[in-house]
């Protein structure tokens, strides 16, 4: 497919037609991701399907947790995805292999910043791979937006019923935190979390459905059932690129969130880690930066290829910085403090 065509449709649609106009593609079994579903575009791993023909297997996963625990009951896999908050446990848990950095293309390009905070002790534990920032999404032909310009809509009796959070703890209290007055999350007491939990169980009281991945969050913001979500800047900059009415707002009252995540090395992988590095490599390809900027919205750990994108393509993607607003950023936090979270999260959701 012409990617100059391919490269503003929704994600999911983009690799369909891809997948289409294609041969279809063995899977590698050689390599096996455990990732966020989606993340088996091939269009993250060109160069790993010119090298070895095939994509890797993958196993989807929905949220952190749940992937770390699978992994904690034997589940074998090469790499894995988990986000900044969750590195740190999953090193301590002994699931990580130190990165062999001198065999990861564009090491010195990635972002800094990123890189070093997933470094334990003297060595690497994650390469950075994608970032972007979760906001308010509506849908702005049944939402006026004098309604969105405060995070307190999600509590608003008006919408009971029409509004959407991510099934992801670190999302969810990215939410409730910054509605409760706290955007720094590892300054966060108790006390804030007990408030962050109370204000969760309000919001709760409207939500429709907690989405897992940005295709499930678009069949619900598609025909109007959930017309207001916390939402990752994916849903806007796929569905606009499908035609759909969908406003962002990154500077409500309260400010918004931003995060990144990371590849990791299993310990204890079943193949053979020639691979895993392959795999390193195709994610730091240039391509696949402007492929995951245009085609998903996101941004990419490699910041040299990210100064090549133009101003236009990360506007459009809500990926330009914003200073006038609280930002949470969505960092490693107190170990503590985030396995409470959990316990809170999962009994929200089932409505105690």
């Amino acid at each position: 497919m012409n990617k100059l065509i391919c490269h503003r449709l929704s994600a999911a649609i983009c690799a369909a037609l891809i997948a289409l106009a294609s041969p279809a593609l063995a899977v590698d079994e050689e390599l096996i991701i455990l990732d966020w579903s989606g993340y088996e575009d091939p269009g993250f791993h060109q160069m790993y399907i010119e090298q070895h023909g095939d994509s890797p297997a993958f196993s989807p996963f929905g949220e952190e947790e749940e992937a770390f625990q699978k992994l904690r009951a034997g589940f074998k896999a090469d790499v894995s995805h988990p986000c900044s908050q969750s590195v740190r446990k999953w090193y301590d848990a002994g699931l990580l292999d130190p990165l062999q950095t001198d065999k990861i293309a564009h090491w010195d390009d990635l972002n800094k910043g990123m890189v070093e905070a997933f470094k334990f002790g003297d060595s690497y534990y994650a390469m950075p791979a994608d970032w972007g920032a979760t906001a308010i999404a509506y849908r702005n032909d049944l939402v006026p937006e004098e309604d969105v310009q405060s995070l307190q809509v999600f509590v608003d009796p008006k919408y009971a019923g029409k509004t959407s959070i991510a099934d992801n703890v670190d999302d969810a209290y990215a939410l409730a935190f910054l509605a409760t007055g706290v955007s720094d999350w590892n300054m966060a007491t108790h006390e804030d979390l007990d408030r962050a939990s109370a204000w969760l169980r309000e919001a709760h009281k409207n939500v429709r459905d907690y989405w897992v991945d940005g295709t499930g969050l678009a069949q619900l913001m598609a025909p109007g059932e959930v017309v207001i979500a916390w939402a990752w800047n994916e849903t806007p900059t796929t569905m606009n690129a499908d035609g759909h009415p969908i406003g962002y707002n990154r500077e409500t009252t309260e400010g918004s969130s931003t995060w990144f995540c990371g590849y990791v090395d299993l310990a204890d992988g079943p193949n053979d880690e020639a691979k895993v590095y392959d795999f390193f490599n195709a994610w730091n390809d240039p391509g696949t930066v402007d492929y995951l900027v245009n085609a998903w919205g996101y941004g990419h750990g490699n910041a040299t290829a990210m100064s090549m994108i133009g101003a236009e393509a990360l506007e459009s993607s809500y990926l330009t910085d914003i200073t006038s607003v609280p930002l949470l950023f969505q960092g490693p936090l107190n170990y503590d403090l985030r396995e409470a979270m959990i316990a809170e999260f999962e009994m929200i959701k089932a409505g105690f």
